[in-house]
């Protein structure tokens, strides 16, 4: 059974940090593609990230410059590093895997950037 359990969600202050983490399991974690998506309310689930299994990384523009994605094979877990955060970054924050045609997602974690 594949599982993609996320953490480190959780409230924050415009220009805080979190760093989110993902844990697999029921997958050959190494050679699947990892990501992270968001869903705010009202809004459709967007791309945040994605870490080839070869490390090769790919940010929407909102989170260019401002968010690093990061990948620890021998431990089956991905990162999102988020700075410099902002309240329209506010949303459920979701880890995913993809390897040819098989995806799966994890529960989400909710971030809330607000003073």
């Amino acid at each position: 059974q594949v599982q993609l359990v996320e953490s480190g969600g959780g409230l924050v202050q415009p220009g805080g940090s979190l760093r989110l983490s993902c844990a697999a399991s029921g997958i050959n974690f190494s050679i699947y593609t990892m990501g992270w998506y968001r869903q705010a309310p009202g809004k459709d689930r967007e791309l945040v990230a994605h870490i080839t299994s070869g490390g090769a990384r790919t940010y929407s523009d909102s989170v260019k410059g401002r968010f690093t994605i990061s990948r620890d094979n021998a431990n089956v877990t991905v990162y999102l590093q988020m700075n410099t955060l902002k309240p329209e970054d506010t949303a459920v924050y979701y880890c995913w895997a993809g390897w040819r045609f098989d995806d799966y997602w994890g529960q989400g974690t909710q971030v809330t950037v607000s003073s």
